[in-house]
């Protein structure tokens, strides 16, 4: 997944970035609301972490704009504001989920799965896919002779898919989930994972709509 972070406190903010970096999924982190909204205007993601207090504002008014549009984004509330009132408030501007700090990176982890599996419209974190059987949350991928391996990228791109089982993805959405914005995008990565995942999973894993871009299979 594409995540984007709104957090001014650095030291949380770089061990949130490693923590789900190192998870397996493609980050952006910003520092104010302005560079929080131009991030959304220019990718779209699949999940939010959002702090309330943050330099230029409120985080709950950009939650709020989020919803207003009908931008259907999952966020996730980061804050220190522990009053219920606070909760309440957070929940009723639309936050999928609310996170008191200090909290663990393994519980943000779970919850991270869990409300991103909801918006996908199944909530089960096991997933078969003709002979494969995928753990959404181990990621891992079982065949008929056991597991097959997946490196990290070609991880988030099988990912990509299974959350999007009937859409096509354009070679530009499919680079959206594998760069973060400070990263160099290499011209043929996309074929290159593509063929990867082919190899190891099934040639018919994922289609080729030519021109248009890339559809997950029936292997």
């Amino acid at each position: 997944m594409r995540l984007l972070l709104v957090e001014d406190d650095h030291g949380l903010g770089s061990a949130l970035r490693d923590h789900i970096r190192a998870e397996g999924h493609t980050l952006d982190w910003m520092e104010t609301l302005a560079d929080a909204r131009s991030c959304l205007d220019a990718v779209s993601y699949d999940l939010a972490l959002l702090d309330l207090g943050l330099p230029d504002g409120g985080g709950i008014e950009l939650l709020r704009e989020l919803r207003a549009r009908e931008r259907r984004l999952p966020v996730i509330i980061l804050t220190a504001r522990d009053r219920l009132t606070d909760r309440v408030e957070g929940l009723n501007a639309g936050a999928d989920d609310y996170l008191v700090k200090p909290f663990d990176l393994e519980e943000l982890s779970a919850r991270v799965g869990a409300v991103s599996r909801r918006y996908v419209g199944n909530p089960n974190p096991s997933i078969t896919l003709g002979s494969l059987t995928v753990d959404l949350v181990s990621r891992t991928v079982d065949g008929a002779d056991g597991e097959l391996r997946l490196s990290q990228r070609e991880w988030i791109l099988f990912e990509a898919f299974l959350r999007n089982p009937t859409a096509v993805l354009t070679k530009s959405q499919l680079e959206d989930q594998l760069y973060s914005f400070d990263a160099e995008v290499e011209s043929n990565t996309i074929e290159v994972y593509v063929s990867r995942l082919r190899r190891k999973l099934g040639r018919d894993v994922i289609e080729t709509l030519r021109g248009l871009g890339y559809r997950l299979g029936r292997p």
